[in-house]
């Protein structure tokens, strides 16, 4: 763990330090004072805006109480609305990010082994160490960022019921869990090229939730890609889990494999925007760079007669963010041309929920399975 940046703080007038741990990347804050049972809702949450981080000295539940009453306030904050969908969309990150900020103020410190010495703690080892890895020495991390963290150890214990696959996918911490289930459903449903049963290739599995579908449906031998290590250790446990571990290769791979196939399926981020934090990567794609990658490669990979299934969101376009004019001429460069199309609404709660900052555009969103082939084909 010495590799990791150190917090420090003053305590019983002594000068003191841990090293820092933040999934998301987030810097060690400057200012850190300690808070306790005593310490307020007001008090705490003006601090936070401030930017004075809080090391919590009490009880844990009264800890988690504290953060509870701190959203509660950051959520008052009437969000500016914005003239545009991009300004929407635009003020919407940055009252999300400011919240996450602001929250990420209060901390919890941990002993060696993910041990927290707080009263009524939980044990938290496994959910920390799955994430974190191990700990040989004490450190602190925001118990905003722990709360996710234990949230992910249960949805990888449980896993995530996925219909149309009639099984569970157990995402790891850090690799985008499958709860939007429509983009399943749309490879659960579109006819198969003719050859595809003997071969197809997922690009950027994540959880390994297609390539799963594609092996229900029969499909014999699917290779499927990531560079992430800790989602290609994911996407081979599922497959292990669902039986299909002979069937299905995981590979490091930027996009695609080595070879050819007659069936090449991507779903990609669906929003051309910047990430704020590592999770967000498998929702924020910026300049579009998989979508274009994915894209202009797939002729190249392509057997004879065979497709490229692109599944892809159009909120990007109803947040003006890209336009399907954009789209469409980035395929057509790729020397592509589309075959067929399948579309689906969103089921998601946000898509009816009027109270949304994004709900113009979400209420309007489609999701399609873009059929492609090479155009000289």
């Amino acid at each position: 763990m010495s590799d990791f940046p150190l917090i420090e703080w003053t305590e019983a007038d002594a000068a003191r330090s841990a090293r820092w741990r933040s999934e998301a990347g987030v810097a060690p804050p400057k200012r850190v004072v300690i808070a306790d049972d005593t310490t307020n809702a007001d008090t705490a949450y003006k601090l936070a805006c401030e930017g004075t981080a809080l090391l919590y000295r009490g009880d844990f539940q009264n800890a988690r109480l504290l953060l509870q009453a701190m959203a509660r306030r950051a959520d008052r904050k009437k969000a500016k609305t914005g003239n545009t969908p991009t300004e929407a969309f635009n003020l919407h990150r940055m009252a999300q990010a400011q919240r996450a900020r602001t929250l990420g103020m209060l901390l919890i410190p941990f002993d060696a082994g993910h041990m927290i010495p707080l009263r009524r703690a939980p044990d938290v080892h496994d959910a920390c160490l799955e994430a974190y890895g191990a700990a040989d020495e004490a450190y602190v991390a925001s118990l905003r960022e722990l709360l996710g963290l234990i949230g992910a150890h249960e949805w990888r214990k449980n896993g995530v019921e996925i219909p149309a696959l009639g099984s569970r996918i157990h995402p790891y911490y850090g690799v985008f869990s499958p709860v939007r289930g429509e983009y399943v459903d749309l490879v659960a449903r579109t006819a198969l090229p003719a050859a595809a049963e003997s071969l197809a290739f997922d690009i950027g599995t994540g959880t390994g939730v297609i390539a799963a579908m594609l092996a229900k449906r029969g499909v014999k031998r699917i290779v499927a890609t990531e560079q992430d290590p800790r989602a290609i250790a994911c996407a081979k446990e599922n497959m292990q889990r669902l039986g299909f571990a002979n069937r299905v290769e995981v590979v490091k791979a930027d996009l695609f494999p080595q070879g050819r196939s007659p069936l090449i399926v991507c779903n990609p981020p669906w929003v051309p925007a910047k990430p704020s934090s590592p999770i967000e990567h498998a929702v924020y794609d910026p300049d579009s760079r998989m979508l274009k990658g994915f894209l202009a490669g797939l002729a190249a990979h392509l057997e004879p007669k065979g497709e490229g299934w692109l599944i892809l969101s159009d909120l990007a376009e109803h947040l003006g963010l890209r336009t399907r004019e954009q789209l469409t001429e980035w395929i057509e460069q790729a020397g592509l041309k589309v075959v067929g199309r399948e579309t689906i609404r969103p089921r998601h709660g946000k898509a009816a929920d009027a109270d949304d900052p994004l709900h113009a555009a979400r209420a309007q969103e489609v999701t399609t399975l873009w059929q492609l082939a090479a155009a000289n084909k």
